[in-house]
């Protein structure tokens, strides 16, 4: 196998889920397929968690893809929530760590609160068996829906989520978010480049200014979900603002008509843009 990192242009895929959050995909599974996709780079940004950045680059060594170490931490706006994606970041550095922890702690309390009310409704779950489908990482509404539907309360997830747990269903109950100046901020003394996250989801494009005067760097212009005229959108916001551009599939796993990984690429270009960015970044944290 040739050494990918060291052919000149290629793509990378700068927004893939494992096991650690709420993929179905290892890290190990998210190398090979990077492999057989031709891929040069993919960062794992599995959400409040980076559990999986170590074993992706393991599985990578030498020759494989590059693992780009993200995440992609919730946080809010005036009860919008958002995610923020952190590229580059000190997986070792001891605030991030810490407060990744907490965040963790918070998710495992809601979805306590989560069973509490599906018990009401006559579903009775318990905390055990939605954690089996977690491996090390955090535990959110997607592995509670697969849960349901694995035990025949629901007839699918998507059913889960418009019955019982989407945003204003019955056994709903709200996170409680970071501040997006705290989550941007967490990600920028960790040595990490802060870049928001799929924004043509939200349609809150007028947050975008507090954003960037919290210290945003980038902006997600190519997602999944995002339609090639908004694509176009968040590249002129990007440039008006003087942000990086990134782009990744948002792969949880496999889906009708396979795997979202690589569906949506950005040029390998973008990754040592990342990198430059994240080496400032780091460089201005260690002069203060």
């Amino acid at each position: 196998m040739s050494d990918m990192k060291n052919d000149l242009g290629g793509f990378a895929d700068l927004h893939v889920h494992t096991i650690y959050s709420d993929g179905i995909f290892t890290p190990e599974m998210v190398v090979r397929k990077a492999i057989e996709l031709g891929l040069r780079g993919v960062a794992i940004t599995d959400h409040d968690c980076i559990d999986g950045v170590s074993p992706g680059v393991e599985a990578a060594g030498g020759s494989g893809p590059e693992i780009v170490p993200g995440v992609e931490i919730t946080a809010a706006k005036d009860g919008t929530e958002i995610h923020i994606l952190g590229y580059f970041i000190d997986c070792e550095d001891p605030f991030f760590l810490e407060t990744l922890r907490a965040m963790q702690k918070k998710r495992a309390g809601r979805m306590k609160k989560m069973l509490h009310l599906l018990s009401r409704q006559g579903m009775d779950l318990s905390m055990d068996r939605v954690l089996g489908t977690v491996s090390k990482g955090t535990v959110g509404r997607l592995h509670l829906a697969r849960v349901m539907a694995e035990e025949n309360m629901t007839k699918n997830i998507k059913e889960a989520f418009d019955r019982y747990i989407g945003d204003g269903k019955p056994c709903c109950v709200r996170h409680e978010h970071l501040d997006y100046r705290e989550a941007i901020g967490m990600i920028r003394r960790a040595g990490g480049v802060p870049v928001l996250a799929h924004p043509g989801t939200t349609g809150k494009d007028e947050d975008i200014p507090s954003y960037v005067q919290a210290g945003l760097a980038g902006v997600e212009a190519f997602h999944s979900r995002h339609r090639p005229a908004m694509s176009e959108k968040y590249l002129a916001l990007a440039n008006r603002y003087g942000l990086l551009v990134t782009g990744g599939s948002d792969c949880h796993g496999m889906k009708k008509g396979g795997s979202l990984m690589g569906k949506v690429r950005v040029s390998y270009e973008v990754v040592e843009n990342l990198r430059a960015e994240a080496k400032k970044i780091g460089g201005g944290n260690r002069e203060t």
